[in-house]
């Protein structure tokens, strides 16, 4: 048995300019970081004892003879893609809901092909994990997903990835002292808006709606690096950045109708009236995690007025996709 540990991301600035139609054209940026709650996936050989040859637990179970049989669009993808011939029994294990924002489709997609690789002894480079899952979503599975979140899931940490015209990347970790680090997380909130959505339908309308939208997308990269002028100069208050969150998601609700919906509007303002001083919809939008910035004195504040919606406490982490049980001959 094996089992892989991949983080979930929250993204800051620069959405929408991960997406290839976007910057194989102008170049995009991003800014993000992997949090502390995860996709588990473990992965075996199955004994040839059973009446299927495979075996997916999720939300659902599917018990198979073919890969074709598989309903699951990402293990179909990526087994087919690795070219599985033995039978594995496969478990998925998450610690958030999916289709909320997170990244969390490409955190599965990224466990999955690195679970795969050790199972068959070899080592992935996080650099390997990213193209390769990219390359699943985007070429095998056709979905309209961006490139931000397979990065960010396979590297972890938190970084300013950017995407270069010919379709390669570069990841940049963000050097903040501790203090720094602490005093950004202490201003940030996470509330589930209870709404989840399917992101590639989303996202299908903001790539259809790019080229009317170009002042806001050079606007919205430019913010990647103003945000990280504002952490990187201690003598600049924290609360610039919760500023900037505010504006970028104004300038991201324009980007396509179905980013936002009178509901999450209302949510996001009750939470400025309560003391938030800005944030944003995590993920293409319409639904999802809210991510708010706000002082650590208001927070209870704003709790007590968000206190119908779930809140998850989180923290940031570096580690991204790792193996964390490898006994690959099922031995103990």
């Amino acid at each position: 048995m094996i089992i892989t540990r991949t983080p979930f991301r929250i993204s800051f600035f620069g959405g929408g300019t991960d997406y290839p139609a976007w910057y194989e054209e102008h170049g995009g940026a991003v800014l993000a970081t992997t949090i502390d709650k995860y996709c588990h996936i473990s992965c075996r050989h199955l004994p040839p004892f059973f009446e299927h040859k495979h075996r997916i637990v999720y939300s659902r179970i599917e018990n198979v003879s073919e890969l074709s049989e598989i309903e699951h669009p990402a293990v179909r993808a990526v087994l087919g893609w690795a070219g599985c011939e033995r039978g594995l029994e496969i478990h998925h294990n998450g610690d958030l809901p999916a289709r909320s924002g997170l990244g969390s489709s490409s955190s599965f997609t990224v466990g999955l092909i690195h679970v795969l690789a050790a199972l068959e002894g070899r080592y992935v480079t996080k650099d390997e994990l990213a193209k390769s899952a990219i390359h699943i979503e985007q070429r095998v599975i056709q979905e309209n997903v961006g490139s931000q979140d397979q990065i960010s899931a396979a590297f972890g940490g938190f970084n300013r990835i950017e995407f270069n015209r010919n379709g390669t990347f570069h990841v940049s970790p963000i050097i903040l002292s501790r203090e720094r680090s602490r005093e950004l997380q202490s201003h940030l909130m996470l509330v589930f808006t209870g709404f989840s959505r399917i992101a590639s339908e989303i996202a299908k309308s903001q790539i259809q709606n790019f080229k009317s939208r170009e002042t806001e997308l050079m606007r919205m990269r430019e913010m990647v690096d103003a945000a990280i002028a504002i952490l990187q100069d201690t003598g600049c208050p924290i609360g610039e950045f919760g500023s900037l969150l505010h504006q970028g998601w104004r300038h991201k609700r324009t980007l396509s109708a179905s980013v936002s919906t009178p509901e999450i509007d209302s949510i996001y303002d009750e939470a400025l009236r309560a003391g938030a001083t800005g944030g944003k919809l995590l993920g293409a939008g319409g639904g999802g995690f809210l991510l708010l910035f706000v002082r650590p004195e208001l927070q209870a504040g704003v709790r007590e007025r968000l206190k119908h919606l779930v809140q998850v406490p989180f923290e940031f982490e570096d580690g991204g996709s790792r193996v964390v049980l490898y006994q690959p001959d099922g031995m103990h």
